[in-house]
């Protein structure tokens, strides 16, 4: 099935919504071993409407700032998409930030209201209440229902789908500029001043085709496990809004400690994630290999099967592979280098691990290397550009190094707010990665 033409958010839920709208969409599980509870695609997009429309109607958001602090959940994706599909502007925020931090980026952000989970109520009620800030609806993520001025997530959105019911299309027929900043991302600050990206639905959704394409392993039988932070635009377009564009079903992570467990439990066949993790799983284990006294017909048959097709060397390796569910079909890592020993020795055992390069000012994915039957899988690779981005190495040294420059439908608009730092990394949209550094 060929992948829609998306223009906006609320362009690609309604399109994905149609195709695949009885699949699961997200799965949790239950208090019984083995049982999941289940959110079909249509609920989620039904949730989205009628949230939305209470933020529009009950809060008076429409075109106002948006942020959302917590961990991966169902709630947090939920949030996001009632606010770009036809609200306003929305902020993630890091659920690591200390209370100073946070402080700051809701005064810098401006915005005037909060999806979080109610650890942080404490700092968010003392900042909505000083007078200092435009923060004024603090939405809780677990609260079931209005209390002390605190909305509930949960209530919020029967309000909303009452609205509906009473012919509100407020939310519901919201034009959306695709051009525009929706999408308000701060980076991490820690070589200087955090900067804020402005990003529009236009770079997400140009880069979701691009990557759909590039991932043609990917369909809505798929199922992945979000495990890295959903507020950095990594997990957020290449796991979350990918998941939703390509029908497929969402997990979340118990914990690092729990992630091959999860992998297991919820039968998983897709991930995206950091290095660092996979170097810390592969190592693990070996260390178990070598405890049972299996690593050297391990390595053995490593050896005696290495120009085996991927498929020949998951049937060989199956009991390796039942450690994850005996489902994974695609590793995905990035935000840092893979070392090409631990790529290669996935790719022993017959998983197919391969690393992509991007950063929130593209929205964010450049490379993938992910194009079986056009290209060579090379190890160490970040692998060809995206089919709607160009690259290039400007001024090679003899060694054929030098700054790497992207340009593209994904490139960002502006850093919010800087036209200095703007112009120092934009020209003719095109970016350079050596002046992010």
């Amino acid at each position: 099935m060929n992948d829609p033409k998306i223009i906006d958010i609320k362009d690609m839920l309604k399109k994905s919504g149609d195709l695949y709208g009885d699949r699961v969409a997200y799965k949790f599980k239950t208090e019984n071993p083995g049982e999941f509870k289940t959110f079909s695609h249509k609920e989620v997009r039904q949730m989205v409407d009628s949230l939305g429309t209470a933020l529009v109607s009950l809060l008076n958001l429409k075109d106002k700032r948006v942020a959302i602090i917590g961990e991966n959940r169902y709630e947090w994706e939920v949030a996001y998409l009632s606010v770009v599909a036809g609200t306003g502007t929305v902020v993630p925020l890091d659920k690591a930030l200390p209370e100073n931090e946070l402080d700051h980026l809701i005064r810098r952000s401006e915005v005037e209201a909060i999806f979080y989970t109610e650890k942080y109520e404490p700092i968010l009620k003392k900042l909505a209440k000083d007078g200092t800030t435009k923060l004024k609806h603090l939405i809780c993520m677990d609260a079931t229902e209005h209390d002390d001025g605190i909305y509930s997530f949960i209530e919020l959105i029967e309000k909303g789908k009452e609205l509906i019911e009473e012919g509100d299309r407020s939310f519901l027929d919201a034009k959306i500029d695709s051009e525009a900043m929706t999408i308000m991302l701060f980076t991490s600050g820690t070589t200087s001043v955090s900067k804020a990206v402005a990003l529009s639905q236009r770079n997400l959704c140009e880069n979701l085709m691009a990557m759909s394409e590039a991932l043609h392993q990917i369909s809505c039988e798929d199922s992945m496990l979000s495990f890295l932070p959903v507020h950095h635009v990594f997990e957020c377009t290449v796991g979350f809004l990918l998941s939703l564009y390509k029908g497929m079903a969402t997990a979340f992570c118990d914990g690092i400690r729990h992630i091959v467990d999860n992998l297991r439990e919820y039968q998983t066949t897709f991930m995206v994630c950091v290095p660092a993790l996979y170097e810390n799983i592969y190592k693990n284990i070996m260390k178990n290999l070598e405890k049972q006294g299996k690593l050297e017909a391990v390595n053995k048959l490593v050896e005696e099967h290495k120009n085996d097709t991927m498929e020949q060397k998951k049937e060989i390796f199956k009991d390796i592979h039942a450690i994850f569910g005996g489902k994974i079909r695609l590793f995905i890592s990035g935000a840092a280098a893979l070392d090409p020993k631990i790529e290669q020795g996935y790719r022993d055992l017959g998983f197919d691990l391969v690393q992509g390069y991007g950063l929130t000012e593209t929205s964010p994915v450049v490379c993938v290397n992910n194009f079986p039957g056009k290209i060579e899988h090379r190890l160490g690779s970040i692998g060809p550009a995206l089919s709607n981005v160009q690259v290039r190495i400007d001024d090679p040294n003899e060694e054929g190094l030098g700054e790497l420059v992207v340009k593209g439908p994904n490139v960002m608009i502006e850093y919010y707010g800087n036209l200095e730092a703007t112009e120092e990394v934009l020209e003719d949209r095109m970016v350079s990665y050596r002046r992010f550094m």
